[in-house]
């Protein structure tokens, strides 16, 4: 905060709250409110009736409850002081903002990224023992999935979603985040959302999906894994497709390390789907960071130029999608550590033929 000229911090709804406190504000009309001052102790401004809810951290933040007859963002303002320049979460409610501006038309706003987000994106080892929890409970999902157990044909992707969801809370997950499911023709919609159409035979199938799990603390930290299947026999095109995929998404796991350029990863992954003639078909980033979110940084795109460090963690998924016809996309996790990039996502990564 100190070199960026902060002279306070304040979080509300969002995944900044829960990261730094372990209290989730439910996202209410009524105000949560973290004031962080950079030269004073941090109070948790809290509805009086979510009290219950939080956890105290006395060596992290004091709680300031208030009633239905107090004026929360009075509370607030008195809690800044004689701050001049703020950084807001970039969750805060719209109405919340405008009424401290209003209140405090002498503070300077800017937004909490450039302070929180840096700290977010290197994991200590207990938030890498969560993501592994996670990833570990995906790719018993994705077992399942490649070994036939999770039906496909004759059921919509819709049906499917929902039962790939009820799999996901199974394995100890507290929340679906998505489920996408995307079968022929709609696997090339790399955001595709399941719906009415049943899964038919030889037909691609992509899986998308993830969830949060919390950790001893209470945080919750994400999974993110993607893996297609075949239902019935691949074409020699869907194979052809796939090993160019398979062998860039190898190569995009393999190039990450300390000091590495994130932007790195995504040209490993790039050059090889555009050698192959497939470039136009790949539409998206690499990747994305992952944590109390499943996207936050660092981002895997071209022209991030900003060294990996020990403690990241991102998505690596490319895709090559072709209208009218099918898609791919493969994802893992991989954590970055002294020696590299790691996997913790470790489903089979080959095209896998299901006949459920």
């Amino acid at each position: 905060m100190a070199e960026q000229g902060i002279d306070v911090c304040l979080l509300s709804v969002g995944p900044d709250l829960p990261w730094l406190t372990g209290y989730e504000a439910m996202p209410l009309e009524r105000l949560t409110m973290l004031v962080v001052p950079a030269d004073a102790d941090a109070t948790l401004v809290v509805p009086a009736l979510e009290v219950a809810r939080v956890v105290p951290r006395d060596e992290l933040f004091t709680i300031r409850p208030w009633g239905e007859t107090d004026n929360p963002i009075t509370i607030v303002s008195d809690l800044i002081g004689s701050s001049a320049n703020a950084a807001i979460g970039e969750r805060t409610w719209a109405r919340f903002l405008v009424e401290l501006q209003h209140a405090r038309p002498d503070l300077s706003f800017t937004t909490t990224a450039s302070v929180i987000g840096p700290l977010r994106a290197v994991k200590d080892a207990a938030e890498v023992v969560a993501l592994r929890t996670a990833a570990a409970a995906v790719d018993r999902i994705t077992a399942q999935l490649q070994a036939g157990d999770i039906p496909l044909i004759g059921r919509t992707e819709a049906e499917v979603s929902a039962d790939i969801g009820r799999r996901i809370l199974a394995e100890g997950h507290h929340r679906v985040n998505f489920a996408i499911v995307a079968a022929g023709e709609n696997a090339a919609s790399p955001h595709h959302e399941p719906g009415s159409r049943v899964i038919q035979p030889n037909e691609v199938v992509l899986c998308d999906f993830g969830g949060t799990m919390a950790d001893a603390d209470g945080v919750g930290y994400c999974s993110d894994i993607t893996r297609c299947v075949v239902t019935g026999t691949p074409t020699s095109r869907m194979t052809e497709v796939y090993e160019i995929l398979h062998t860039a998404e190898a190569a995009g796991r393999t190039a990450g390390g300390p000091g590495i350029p994130a932007e790195d990863v995504d040209t490993a992954t790039r050059s090889i789907i555009d050698a192959a003639g497939f470039g136009e078909w790949f539409m998206h980033r690499t990747g994305h960071g992952i944590g109390v979110e499943e996207h936050e940084d660092p981002y895997i795109v071209l022209g991030n130029r900003t060294p990996l460090e020990v403690g990241n963690a991102y998505s690596v998924e490319p895709g090559i999608y072709l209208p009218g016809e099918f898609g791919f996309r493969l994802e893992d996790i991989v954590v970055v550590a002294v020696s590299g990039a790691e996997s913790i996502t470790n489903a089979e990564r080959s095209l896998v033929s299901v006949e459920a």
